[in-house]
């Protein structure tokens, strides 16, 4: 099966959830005897030099990058004021890439397009007219959704002008439902919701599967003084907005209780004023070499999320590690666990400390959630099975789209 794998930004290096969703399902779907072709826009925002990957980075059978410049620019985000197009989508959109797409559909011939996030929508037309190949959308949130709950937790003039911007994201992501073939959800959720927004046709959940021996607990930090980690893409509002809102007010009263506690902070794209921050007992480590090391290094992590959707691929990493998380209800959304078993909710200050009182004082507990935790995740979260079930779906589609439209039969001559 031969599948061409569109992406808004490329995925590598894997330091965000997007990256490692991309990179662990293609690499699955390699191992099961697929072959992937990557066209991937190379942003001015998530830059990668292509001659620094490691050869390790060999699961396409090609790659094809196109630069796109999607810098959010003051006129432009102003000009769109005055414009029916979405501007989160507009900036994705150049003729560079499209010529590429077509390129590649008149060179060579491919069983499935799928197109990783809304972002690729606009190109369906282009596909379209150049191949018969079923294209499936993976969905890795309802973007506008995101962009609600982010709007909701600002301030007055910010909160109106995302509340516009979101509205246009909404229309477009709803308009584009009835496009595709088959709608890849990552949570159960999200499908119900695309299904409540009049999504009509073929449709499955394939949640982010981790790469499980790759994912080493180090269980040592159980046994020192608890310290607790954040880990995520700064350069992402909901974990800014998420971070802030845990250092302005949980923080304080939190290390008043527990004078000696730690909180370790790191994050590809660190912004100057979360760079600069001085609070006793706060390390703001920027980006770090290894992600599973740093996360290995302290036994509670913390998820305070107040918007976002699809699924926490850093709650599903620092599960597979053994590590005690500690997020919102919407950070675990799309996690089947259970609160006090294999993760800790908290939606408020009070639920927050709370939580990691307990985990002050009880590192045995403590050490038990770390393991439920990680045999959820080999449970449910497994890479190689999660890519089965959807190469398993593919393979039908290809075939009903084949009875659908028969290739023509030459007359005889």
């Amino acid at each position: 099966m031969k599948i061409l794998q569109l992406c808004k930004k490329f995925p590598y290096p894997l330091k965000d959830g997007e990256s490692i969703a991309v990179t662990h399902l293609s690499r699955a779907l390699r191992e099961l005897a697929c072959e992937v072709t990557l066209l991937s826009m190379n942003t001015s925002k998530h830059f990668c030099e292509m001659e620094q990957l490691p050869p390790t980075y060999n699961h396409y059978k090609a790659i094809h990058t196109v630069d796109v410049d999607n810098r959010i620019r003051p006129w432009g985000a102003f000009w769109n004021l005055f414009s029916s197009t979405s501007y989160h989508v507009s900036r994705f959109i150049t003729k560079e890439f499209k010529a590429k797409l077509i390129e590649l559909l008149q060179t060579q011939e491919f069983d499935i397009i799928q197109l990783e996030t809304v972002y690729l929508a606009p190109y369906i037309p282009v596909i379209r007219a150049h191949t018969a190949a079923p294209v499936v959308m993976r969905a890795h949130n309802v973007e506008h959704e995101i962009w609600e709950r982010v709007a909701n937790n600002s301030h007055f003039f910010k909160k109106k002008y995302l509340n516009y911007l979101t509205a246009q994201l909404k229309r477009y992501e709803i308009e584009q439902l009835q496009n595709y073939d088959l709608l890849v959800a990552i949570t159960k959720r999200d499908l119900e919701l695309f299904r409540r927004l009049g999504y009509k046709n073929r449709a499955m959940v394939t949640p982010v599967g981790i790469e499980r021996d790759k994912y080493i607990p180090d269980y040592k930090s159980f046994r020192q003084v608890p310290s607790i980690s954040f880990i995520g893409a700064l350069d992402w509002m909901p974990n800014q907005d998420g971070l802030k809102w845990f250092l302005d007010n949980v923080w304080p009263s939190l290390s008043r209780k527990h004078p000696k506690l730690e909180l370790h902070v790191a994050g590809r794209h660190t912004p100057r004023d979360i760079l600069q921050l001085d609070i006793p007992n706060v390390t703001i480590h920027g980006e770090v070499p290894d992600a599973k090391d740093f996360i290995n290094q302290h036994s509670i992590m913390i998820v305070p999320l107040l918007s976002g959707s699809g699924i926490r691929v850093k709650i599903l990493e620092g599960m597979a590690l053994g590590r005690v998380v500690v997020t919102t209800s919407v950070g675990m959304e799309g996690i089947d666990a259970r609160n006090g078993k294999e993760i800790m909710i908290a939606d408020s200050v009070e639920a927050f400390i709370d939580c990691i009182d307990t985990c002050m004082l009880h590192k045995k507990r403590l050490q038990k959630i770390g393991h439920q935790a990680r045999y959820l995740i080999e449970q449910e979260f497994d890479n190689i099975e999660i890519a089965s079930k959807l190469a398993g779906t593919y393979r039908k589609l290809i075939k009903k789209d084949t009875r659908e439209h028969p290739s023509p039969i030459s007359n005889p001559s």
